[in-house]
């Protein structure tokens, strides 16, 4: 405790880094504020049960990922959602797209911000689209709108504020990337994310102290703290491909002394797809639960039908832990190209101890990273399905059992080990201890991961 509050006081001594921090909470909180301000002419008591009654379905997602924004039918209520949208589709054409692949790859700094352009246009379109459905949605409640609101008035300033909103947001992001600590996106969706968690935890608290007691929901926060750290095990986990660099000769040409190559590494993540594989699987899995919601419960293939709209239903988390396993390597695939590794490592003169350059090190590389995804696989869909697991044999309600698993999980510990490995830079910039003595979040490094900007 004594060396914390050392830490803190080292943070707190630095500047730009106590700048930076209080800048970053300054916007994060009007970020929060915003999610609290209703469009005009709405009624948001009237979309609670829709948008809280399952903390699974689509609209019990979106409104987790945006802090209650959603639900509230707040001028935020979009989120940065359409924004990461974007980006996913940008992401995906780089992969197929030579314009796109030329932009991200050869193209350098100017490319990266026709990339941001080319995003920051694409979010305007889909805010657009998402805000006319959400507004749809919200007039099909019953008593939702106010009466006296006219149609035009509704239509055309929901949708003005809700891409306000959007982009406010969304500048919001890049002015903490710029002038804050941590990535600025990333931490508007944890914070929303983290908002419910509060009263999530206090309901949990009082459901477990009424039925199985206090040593229930010790026994459930001690299963929490354990699949953080299985969490983080994974996101940081890599397997260090070892390289050498060909002999080079020191000193004049006459006279040159051969010296040993030196020696690198290549670090092959075990979980390279990061949270992709979950967004892209229970997008898929949204379509049945949607068709479900509007089914009626008139045979065998209706009972098949609601049972995958079910997120607790075994056939729901069956089907979901085979899509992300599937999509960690598909995304994988996508991600890592051990052809690319091949010729960098050619053009560097270096090569893999044992192996011959070309073809035989791109088959090598290809086969590690295969062998290495079925781990990271398996443990995303087990990350996946946890929450239905908590839920339905272990008591913990639906608006917490979110927190064991899935998204929420994986984006709350990667964007805090992101910020904390940022702040832990600035303190050893400063000749400061880092926050940690052990761990890879120490700054300690020995050999700098080589193919970085590849």
């Amino acid at each position: 405790m004594k060396r914390f509050i050392e830490t803190l006081k080292n943070i707190w001594s630095i500047k730009e880094l106590r700048n930076r921090i209080l800048f970053t909470l300054l916007l994060l909180g009007i970020y929060r504020l915003g999610s609290f301000i209703v469009l005009p002419g709405v009624n948001p008591a009237a979309l609670d049960n829709a948008a809280g009654s399952g903390a699974q379905d689509i609209l019990g997602l979106i409104n987790a990922f945006t802090g209650g924004a959603f639900g509230n039918a707040s001028i935020f209520a979009l989120g940065i959602m359409p924004y990461i949208t974007a980006s996913i589709i940008i992401q995906l054409l780089g992969f197929g797209v030579p314009y796109f692949q030329r932009l991200q790859q050869k193209e350098g700094e100017s490319g990266r911000k026709k990339i941001t352009q080319i995003t920051r246009i694409l979010t305007v379109f889909i805010t657009l689209v998402q805000g006319g459905g959400y507004l749809t949605y919200i007039k099909s409640q019953p008593g939702s709108v106010y009466a006296g609101v006219s149609d035009i008035i509704f239509w055309l300033g929901g949708i003005i504020i809700l891409s306000t909103g959007t982009i406010f947001a969304m500048w919001l992001g890049e002015k903490i990337t710029d002038r804050g600590i941590g990535n600025g996106i990333s931490l508007l969706i944890m914070i929303g994310i983290i908002a419910t968690l509060p009263t999530a935890f206090i309901a949990e608290f009082t459901s477990s102290f009424t039925n199985s007691g206090l040593f229930g929901f010790i026994l459930k926060l001690g299963l929490f703290f354990a699949i953080v750290l299985a969490t983080v095990l994974i996101i940081q986990g890599v397997r260090r491909i070892p390289i050498q660099f060909a002999k080079r000769a020191v000193g004049r040409q006459t006279g040159a002394v051969p010296v040993a190559g030196a020696r690198d590494f290549i670090p092959l993540k075990v979980n390279a797809a990061g949270v992709m594989p979950i967004i892209f699987a229970q997008a898929i899995m949204f379509l049945p639960m949607t068709i479900a919601s509007w089914a009626g419960n008139d045979g065998s293939s209706s009972d098949f039908m609601l049972a995958l709209g079910n997120w607790k239903s075994f056939p729901y988390n069956l089907i979901l832990f085979l899509l992300v396993v599937v999509f960690t390597y598909v995304y994988t695939a996508l991600l890592v190209n051990p052809q690319q590794y091949a010729e960098y490592l050619k053009r560097q003169n270096a090569f893999i101890p044992g192996i011959k350059p070309g073809k035989s090190t791109q088959d090598y590389i290809d086969t590690l990273t295969t062998r290495v995804t079925l781990p990271g696989s398996i443990f995303l869909g087990l990350i996946t399905i946890l929450p239905a697991i908590v839920a339905s044999f272990m008591g913990v309600n639906d608006a917490f059992a979110i927190f064991f698993g899935g998204t929420s999980l994986l984006i709350l510990v990667a964007v805090v080990l992101d910020t904390l490995d940022q702040i832990n830079s600035y303190l050893l910039m400063r000749k400061y201890d880092g926050l940690v003595k052990s761990g890879k979040i120490k700054g300690r490094s020995g050999m700098q991961p080589i193919g970085a900007g590849m």
